[in-house]
């Protein structure tokens, strides 16, 4: 007697079974990755506002803004990667090292502002790019490629800059005009907020209405029946890694106005800051799913996390731990949303 009859699931009795609370939100967070961030910024702004009235306050709200922006941006750029199923360890060191070259060739060649800008968005350009290259013709993977670029950038930033910070009066208006303020009621942003805004903006609906954004989830989801579909998965893969190198070399601009001066040791946490926004914020580190909005949720779960703790009196020590905490969680989370049946 064969045993298989009986381990046979009959197609009508599986749609029929009754579906429990637990499977239903399982689905609805399989179908959209962006819910659980959003209820977990909801649920942080609403707690730490009752813990202590300080942090609704407008000037607090505009302080965490401007803080997010640099982390947020670089998420951005950091999503796309983690979409095809990479990572990119390397954002932190390539955006200071942009930042640098920027600044440095108004101070040490007499470039004009606009040209150092231009000048500075193809640098990062071409640092995504040489990621992209390592990664699709020698075959090396991502994590180790940007490992080792991440010192590399370190090191020529520090070659670049011979360890010297350049100060406000030393960089050009255009340079800064990131981190002019803008008024909204009662609430101050800077550019560099609007700037980020409207990067989201345009990715996400490049990503959800172009071929190539398509192409890119189809990447991460199965490399080998995308390439069996006719997609080229290096191309996709190298314009990717280029692509997110050019907002990089956005975010340096947006870093110099945040911090008013160039500075070879900013944002020495950037690297790691940007893939913990992408993660909190539902994208899957094995690719192929999430959305652009979350990684800006999950920059902006940290940024609360992070002031709301401030404000309590928590040492930064436990403010760390709180985030590392968060990331856990989320990853585990993945994997369990992963598990849903189709």
């Amino acid at each position: 007697m064969s045993g298989v009859s009986g381990a046979t699931i009959d197609p009508a009795e599986e749609v029929l079974r009754p579906v429990t609370a637990v499977q239903r939100l399982h689905r609805l967070l399989h179908v959209y990755p962006a819910l659980g961030p959003a209820v977990v910024l909801g649920g942080a702004i609403l707690t730490f506002g009752l813990l202590n009235s300080r942090f609704l306050l407008p000037n607090n709200l505009s302080l965490i803004t401007q803080q997010v922006a640099v982390v947020g941006a670089l998420s951005a750029g950091q999503t796309l990667i983690i979409l095809t199923g990479g990572v990119d360890l390397s954002v932190g060191s390539a955006m200071v090292f942009t930042s640098m070259i920027m600044a440095n060739s108004v101070l040490a060649l007499g470039l004009p502002g606009p040209i150092a800008l231009l000048l500075g968005l193809l640098v990062g350009g071409l640092a995504g790019l040489t990621n992209g290259l390592l990664v699709t013709r020698l075959r090396l993977p991502p994590f180790i490629v940007t490992l080792g670029t991440w010192h590399v950038f370190t090191a020529l930033t520090l070659l670049v800059s011979a360890g010297q910070t350049i100060q406000q009066k030393n960089i050009p208006d255009i340079l800064l005009w990131t981190g002019s303020t803008i008024s909204i009621g009662t609430i101050r942003i800077t550019t560099g907020v609007v700037l980020m805004l409207v990067l989201y903006a345009g990715l996400a609906f490049v990503l959800r209405n172009t071929a190539w954004g398509k192409h890119v989830y189809a990447v991460g989801n199965d490399t080998e029946a995308s390439r069996l579909a006719g997609i080229s998965t290096d191309r996709l893969l190298l314009s990717v890694y280029a692509v997110a190198g050019l907002i990089f070399g956005l975010t340096a601009w947006i870093l110099i106005g945040r911090v008013g001066a160039a500075s070879p040791n900013a944002a020495v946490d950037a690297n790691l800051d940007s893939i913990t926004a992408v993660v909190i914020g539902g994208t899957s580190l094995f690719g192929g799913r999430g959305v652009l909005i979350g990684s800006l949720l999950g920059a902006l779960i940290v940024g609360v996390f992070r002031n709301g703790l401030a404000l309590a009196g928590v040492d930064v020590l436990y403010q760390t731990l709180a985030v590392g905490v968060l990331v856990i969680v989320a990853v585990a989370i993945d994997q369990w949303i992963r598990r849903v049946r189709s």
